[in-house]
């Protein structure tokens, strides 16, 4: 999810210990072609920093949201509000920080159709922005979508230094969007200064709605590799080295980057909702957990 969002970060968390560029590309060469991931049975909700196998790495537990606290913590997630001029997509929603909530240890983003602040729909917007800052590692969301034509649900990243470069200088990392009019359909995309508003990524496809059931929706971010999955399946890679090839700058080892969670209506991309769109329509977060790798 492209954005124009320009406000200056606060507090902004350096990695401790910035990563060597590693030869990648040749040590995880089956990952790379699609080859199988491994998973353990750890469980990560145990409330101990445990270890698991994925995407030919060890990963630990370093950071999480599980949404079980009873509340949504704003030591952790900043609130976004208003339309913003349409937030670079020409969207149509207002964002207000109570459609946002927790509820049966979940997160909520609802997205309505009610007139607010002069707009005809209104949904949330939350950012780790100044808060939680992460360069690198691994990313899980467990999380349910919503559906319908004009619905734009994102699970995303932007680079910490928007408030000094701007987008898309500072580099986007969208983990998951879905365009409504095709729910059983998402998208893994990076956008950096010469990706052009359409981005690079791919795309995962299944026979059933995001919207049945929770899915897993996963990043591992290397200094020369980002690599796309659901529930563990990988469905897109792009690399620093691809960049090169295409004389594309590639900005995903400059600096940390924080994260997104929203529901859109509207937009360029998906369109305006129509007479088929059912409102409310939700977003659900089961959780968010950040590893490295060791």
């Amino acid at each position: 999810m492209s954005s124009d969002d320009s406000s200056e970060p606060t507090g902004e968390e350096q990695t401790s210990n910035r990563f060597d560029r590693r030869t990648f590309l040749s040590t995880a060469a089956v990952s790379l072609s699609g080859g199988a991931v491994a998973t353990s049975t750890a469980s990560a909700a145990s409330g101990q920093v445990h270890t698991e196998a994925f995407d030919g790495n060890e990963w630990t537990l370093r950071w999480r949201d599980e949404f079980n606290a009873g509340y949504i913590d704003t030591g952790i997630w900043n609130f976004e509000t208003g339309n913003n001029n349409g937030w670079g997509n020409n969207e149509l929603q207002y964002y207000r920080s109570n459609n946002a909530w927790t509820e049966n240890d979940h997160l909520v983003i609802e997205a309505r159709e009610e007139q607010y602040g002069g707009y005809d729909y209104t949904s949330a917007r939350m950012t780790t922005q100044g808060k939680y800052n992460k360069q690198y590692g691994r990313v899980d969301v467990r999380a349910k979508l919503p559906y319908g034509q004009g619905i734009w649900p994102a699970i995303w990243m932007l680079g910490s230094n928007i408030g000094s470069v701007g987008w898309p200088d500072c580099g986007e990392i969208d983990i998951m969007e879905l365009i409504g009019s095709d729910p059983d359909t998402v998208h893994g995309t990076i956008h950096g200064p010469d990706s052009g508003g359409a981005g690079v990524g791919g795309s995962y496809s299944q026979s059933n709605w995001f919207s049945d059931a929770y899915h897993t929706f996963t990043l591992t971010w290397y200094p020369d590799a980002i690599k796309f999955f659901v529930d563990g399946q990988q469905f897109f890679v792009t690399t620093l080295y691809d960049a090169q090839n295409a004389g594309r700058e590639w900005v995903f080892d400059d600096g940390p980057f924080f994260f997104l969670l929203n529901v859109a209506v509207g937009g360029n991309w998906p369109g305006a909702p129509d007479a088929s769109t059912q409102f409310p329509q939700r977003m659900e977060v089961d959780y968010i957990r950040v590893y490295d790798w060791v």
